[in-house]
């Protein structure tokens, strides 16, 4: 099986978010050499702060990008294509971009990666699981669900299954110049997701459809600032508006066995006890 050298050094961004942090731990328990930053970790690195890149591409031979907050923003495919262009003239051989599906800047941004000179993987992925016990934590604690998406359904994607197809694609020379579409096994709408996570957790989980303004207005009183919570509450009702309702075979692809089943999610999570709620001291 190919594969790039052990010995060599691969590069995590975003390694405190909710795939950057599997990756590296994934990477890690193999036995490679990772560097995983972030804007806490030293060296640093933020994605608005370019002189910050350079440092952290010492000695790398591949690396995982995710952008922060999210690829489809604008002006964020502009900026992945100068980190990889720095990248490949600092001897990056490997790049693997997470990518989002159906967003014009995530496509522009996999553009900029397949022209950049490097070994490139792209992973595109569905609505993730984890935003429901990492994101949307507190909502499906107190049993409501609001988020701008209508009835549509979505194929909601694990990020246990992203972590392993990009550990694949940082290792092995078999994915590269692949596009892996990654998704769940079938599709949910909100709805239908409320109910089996309420079913997991053992009391009622609703749904509840906001507009993009009362969704954006949601983020912003848990502490985004007011520019990003509009972008990606209007991204997220854009997403979410059917042209993602469609199950792909990524997972399969890259890693020859199914992906992992939203009520799978739904039970593990709910036995850490992430969606428990507290007991108020008496």
């Amino acid at each position: 099986m190919p594969s790039t050298n052990h010995t060599t050094t691969i590069l995590v961004i975003g390694a405190s978010g909710k795939t950057g942090r599997r990756v590296t731990d994934r990477l890690v328990a193999q036995g490679r050499r990772v560097r995983p930053v972030s804007r806490s970790t030293q060296p640093r690195f933020d994605w608005q702060d370019p002189s910050t890149w350079s440092p952290c591409l010492d000695g790398i031979a591949a690396v995982y990008i995710t952008y922060f907050p999210d690829l489809a923003l604008p002006g964020a495919a502009e900026t992945v294509d100068a980190f990889a262009r720095l990248a490949v003239a600092r001897g990056v051989r490997r790049l693997v971009l997470l990518s989002g599906r159906g967003e014009a800047g995530a496509q522009r941004a996999e553009r900029y990666l397949q022209n950049s000179g490097a070994d490139w993987t792209i992973v595109r992925c569905a609505f993730f699981n984890q935003n429901f016990d990492e994101n949307f934590a507190d909502s499906v604690r107190h049993g409501v669900l609001g988020m701008p998406a209508g009835d549509t359904a979505e194929p909601f994607v694990d990020a246990d299954d992203i972590a392993d197809v990009v550990v694949a694609a940082l290792t092995d020379d078999r994915h590269i110049g692949e596009i892996y579409e990654l998704t769940g096994p079938r599709l949910l709408t909100l709805a239908e997701a409320a109910q089996e996570l309420g079913a997991a957790i053992g009391r009622e989980v609703r749904y509840v459809p906001l507009s993009a303004e009362e969704f954006g207005a949601e983020l912003g009183a848990h502490g985004m600032p007011a520019a990003d919570a509009t972008h990606l509450a209007t991204l997220l009702s854009e997403v979410l508006d059917g042209r993602s309702s469609h199950t792909a075979d990524g997972v399969w692809r890259a890693l020859g066995r199914p992906a992992r089943d939203f009520a799978d999610y739904a039970k593990d999570t709910a036995e850490t006890g992430a969606w428990r709620l507290e007991t108020l001291a008496s």
